[in-house]
């Protein structure tokens, strides 16, 4: 029986490029976000904690609040309106 875990079928979705390997820099961990701004959910791979699931990986989404050091993020999924907790490792500011 095939194993359906929480990162199953993403050997080349959560892959990292060559030269994107290594440590995440402190500028990408201690950035701030407010409520209101829009982000996109960008995945990294070398951080698991706050990793939200892969389906909202390229999805942009709203910051609602804060929680902790994670940010509770809107993303629209079809009709509904789903609400994920993120850590700032797995976001980017989004420039339309």
């Amino acid at each position: 029986m095939k194993s359906r875990g929480y990162r199953r079928k993403t050997r080349s979705l959560l892959r990292r490029n060559v030269r994107e390997r290594g440590k995440t820099g402190l500028s990408k961990l201690l950035q701030q976000y407010n409520p209101g701004d829009r982000v996109l959910v960008k995945l990294n791979p070398s951080i698991h904690k706050g990793m939200p699931h892969r389906r909202f990986h390229g999805k942009v989404g709203i910051i609602e609040s804060t929680r902790g050091q994670a940010y509770i993020v809107n993303v629209t999924q079809g009709k509904a309106v789903k609400e994920i907790i993120v850590r700032p490792e797995h976001l980017e500011p989004f420039q339309a």
